[in-house]
C-alpha cells in the first residue's frame, strides 16, 4: 500500500487493527516520509529510527497475540521537544539544557504509548517556548512547508510544519499563549488546546513550573483532521497522579444546544479583511448544519485577561527569565522578554494576588457567557501568519506582532479550550476560525469544528514550497 503517510490517525489503525497492514509498515513509511521532507523543514531535531521500529515490533507483536493495541494502534505521532521523553534531551530549544536528559516519561508520553501510539520524532521549538516564531540556537530554524517565507507558528512550530508535511499522523503541542493554535493556523491544519486539567503533564527533569503555568499551560494535539484531533485528546486524557491539577472530567458532556456566538472583532481586536471573511464563513458552514449562529459585536474581557496572562507567564521571575535568556544569547527570547518588560516588571506580591483575584471575576463572565451559546467563533489571529521573523525586525513589528495575538493569549488565561479549525488558503496563506468553549467541553469544540471542516480545508499533507 502506497503512501501511508497520507493517510489519516483513524484510518492507519483501523488498517493495523485488521492486519491489513504491520505497525512496522506504518513506521517505516513514517520515516521514509521524515527522511525526505524535513531536511527541507527542521521540524523533527530528534528520533532514532530503530527505537522507532521496536516500538512498532512491539504493536505488531501485541496484534499477533489478539490482544487489544489501543485506539492509536501503531500510529507515528511527533513529540514536542520540551516534554520529558526517557533517553533524550527535554533541551525546550536550549543549549543550556542540551544535557537534561530524562530519565522517565512525561504523563504525555506514557498516555500515547499506553494508547498505542509510535513515538515518532521530537519536534523543534523556539527557545524557552516564548514566541509564535519557531528557531533557536539549538537545533536551528522551522520552516512552514506550506510557504518558507511564512512563520511555522510558534512555540510548537515543528508540531504543525511536521503534522502539515506528513510526518506522522498526530503532533503533540504545549500551549500558554497560543502555542497549540497558531502553529495549527500558520501551517494549515487543526490543534486543540484543552482544558487546563484535562491531559496530564509533568517534567521531572526540570524545576516545578510556577503558578502561570501551572494554571494557564497544556498539552494537547495537531491533526489534519478534526476526528484524528477528538482521537488523540482521548488517547491522551488518561488519568496519571503527578499531575496534581489533572481533572476526571468526561470527554463527552450533556448536550447542548447547537446555538454559536460568532464576533469578528473580539475586544476591539484590530481584524484584518481576509480573516474577518474566514470567521464568517466558518459560522455560515455551522449554519448549515443546522447551528443557529448569531452575531455579537464583542465578548466577555479578553485584552485584561490577556495582560494578566502575560504577567502571570513573564512577570513571575522575570529577572531569572531574562538571565537565563541573556546566557542562552536567543535574539528572539530577549526581544520577547524585553519588549514585554515595561508591561510585566516589576510584578510583586501585590499584583500578584490581584491578577489571581482578577482571574476568577474574568472566568466566571465567560463561564456565564457559555451558558447562553455553545461555541464561540472568533478569529485566531487578528492577521494572517505572519512572515517569519516578523517578531524581530524592530520595535513597530514586535507591537503588531502581540497586538494580533490577542485572542491566543487571553483564553489561557481562563482555562478555557480552543480549537483552530483551518478552513482555506488566501494564496498559499493558511487561514482558519478559533472555536472556544467553556471549561471540559473540548467535545463542544469539536463538534462545531466537524461541522466547519466539512465546508472544506488547505489539502494535506503537503510537499514543503520554498
Amino acid at each position: 500500500m502506497k503512501d501511508l503517510w497520507r493517510l489519516s490517525a483513524a484510518d492507519i489503525a483501523a488498517l493495523i487493527r485488521s492486519k491489513k497492514i504491520s505497525a512496522k509498515e506504518a513506521a517505516s513509511a513514517a520515516l521514509a516520509r521524515l527522511d525526505a521532507v524535513n531536511p527541507a523543514m527542521n521540524a523533527v531535531v530528534d528520533h532514532r529510527p530503530a527505537e522507532v521500529l521496536a516500538q512498532a515490533a512491539a504493536i505488531d507483536a501485541t496484534i499477533a497475540r489478539n490482544q487489544d493495541a489501543g485506539p492509536l494502534a501503531g500510529v507515528p505521532v511527533t513529540v514536542k521537544v520540551n516534554i520529558d521523553q526517557e533517553g533524550f534531551a527535554t533541551t525546550n530549544g536550549l543549549k543550556l539544557q542540551r544535557d537534561v536528559i530524562a530519565r522517565s516519561n512525561s504523563p504525555v508520553i506514557d498516555n500515547l504509548r499506553k494508547a498505542g501510539a509510535v513515538i515518532l520524532g521530537r519536534t523543534n521549538c523556539p527557545a524557552f517556548s516564548y514566541r509564535w516564531f519557531t528557531t533557536n540556537l539549538m537545533h536551528g530554524d522551522t520552516r512552514n512547508p506550506r510557504d518558507a517565507g511564512l512563520t511555522p507558528g510558534g512555540s510548537s512550530g515543528g508540531a504543525g510544519a511536521a503534522v502539515a508535511a506528513g510526518i506522522g499522523h498526530i503532533a503533540h503541542g504545549t500551549d500558554i499563549a497560543g502555542s497549540i493554535r497558531y502553529p495549527a493556523y500558520a501551517c494549515g491544519v487543526h490543534g486543540l488546546r484543552p482544558t487546563v486539567g484535562r491531559i496530564a503533564a509533568f517534567n521531572a527533569s526540570l524545576p516545578e513550573r510556577t503558578i502561570g503555568p501551572q494554571i494557564s499551560a497544556v498539552s494537547g494535539p495537531l491533526a489534519r483532521t478534526v476526528g484524528d484531533v477528538r482521537i488523540a485528546l482521548a488517547a491522551m486524557s488518561g488519568k496519571d497522579a503527578r499531575d496534581p491539577w489533572w481533572v476526571p472530567a468526561p470527554l463527552e458532556g450533556p448536550a447542548m444546544p447547537k446555538r454559536a456566538a460568532l464576533c469578528l472583532q473580539p475586544d476591539g481586536l484590530e481584524t484584518v479583511a481576509e480573516v474577518k471573511a474566514a470567521v464568517a464563513d466558518a459560522g455560515k458552514r455551522l449554519q448549515r448544519a443546522g447551528w443557529v449562529v448569531e452575531e455579537i459585536a464583542t465578548t466577555p474581557p479578553l485584552r485584561e485577561a490577556a495582560d494578566l496572562q502575560t504577567k502571570l507567564w513573564l512577570g513571575d521571575g522575570f529577572e531569572a527569565q531574562l538571565d537565563a535568556a541573556e546566557r542562552e544569547g536567543d535574539p528572539g527570547a530577549l526581544a520577547c522578554l524585553r519588549g514585554n518588560r515595561a508591561k510585566v516588571f516589576p510584578f510583586d506580591a501585590a499584583a500578584f494576588s490581584k491578577a489571581l483575584t482578577r482571574r476568577a471575576t474574568l472566568a466566571r463572565e465567560w463561564l456565564q457567557f457559555f451558558e447562553t451559546y455553545s461555541v464561540l467563533l472568533m478569529p485566531v489571529s487578528g492577521e494572517l501568519p505572519f512572515p517569519d521573523g516578523l517578531d524581530t525586525r524592530d520595535d513597530a513589528s514586535f507591537a503588531r506582532v502581540w497586538r494580533a495575538q490577542l485572542p491566543q493569549i487571553a483564553i489561557p488565561f481562563m482555562g478555557l479550550p480552543a480549537l483552530t479549525v483551518s478552513t482555506g488558503l488566501v494564496g498559499r496563506v493558511p487561514v482558519g476560525v478559533q472555536v472556544v468553549s467553556t471549561r471540559y467541553r473540548e467535545d463542544l469544540c469539536l463538534l462545531a469544528g466537524e461541522a466547519i471542516e466539512a465546508g472544506g480545508t488547505p489539502p494535506a499533507p503537503v510537499d514543503p514550497v520554498r
